[in-house]
């Protein structure tokens, strides 16, 4: 009898700590949402392809706050669209890429304690073939309220690169 309420006892205090599901999604489209704002920064382009710039971002939520709406800007022009959105316990971004494609991607790993997230290919649209130049993951680095650091993982026909793109928020948070 002493084992069966040892063991229940131990039940019921896992269940009483356990996150509910999702928690870390939430948590994770909340430290997003955080980057609302006007950002200034520089990108930089490794492996395959190479090559370096000042590269801006505007974020804003919309879809009462269900969205994050993130523009990455060359020249003041809106160059690439990435908007974060929770889907019942993921969280997801389709990234409306300057390759003029789609790649939809989902959490793979969420570590707020570290301030990272990584997301993972699902799926891509409007590409001719899987050959194509397209996003594969998107890493994102929280270096504190202020900077973020994002990092494009592509590949096309085998051949890897990436875009890191370093901001600072410019002025102060909204709202704050």
């Amino acid at each position: 009898m002493r084992l069966g309420s040892l063991t229940l006892v131990l039940l019921v205090a896992a269940l009483a700590n356990a996150q509910p599901p999702g928690s870390d999604a939430l948590a994770g489209f909340q430290q997003l949402s955080a980057l609302e704002g006007s950002w200034e920064g520089q990108y930089e382009w490794t492996g395959a392809r190479t090559g370096t710039g000042k590269m801006d971002a505007t974020n804003y939520l919309t879809g009462n706050s269900s969205a994050l709406v993130e523009n990455l800007l060359m020249e003041g022009v809106p160059v690439m669209t990435s908007v974060y959105h929770l889907d019942n316990s993921d969280l997801r971004v389709t990234h409306f890429c300057a390759a003029r494609n789609q790649p939809r991607l989902k959490a793979s790993r969420i570590d707020l304690p570290r301030k990272e997230i990584d997301f993972a290919l699902v799926d891509v649209t409007n590409v001719p073939s899987l050959d194509a130049p397209f996003v594969h993951g998107l890493e994102v680095r929280f270096a504190g309220p202020d900077q973020v650091s994002l990092t494009f993982l592509f590949e096309s026909a085998g051949k890897k690169s990436s875009e890191r793109i370093d901001l600072k928020r410019v002025g102060t948070r909204p709202g704050k």
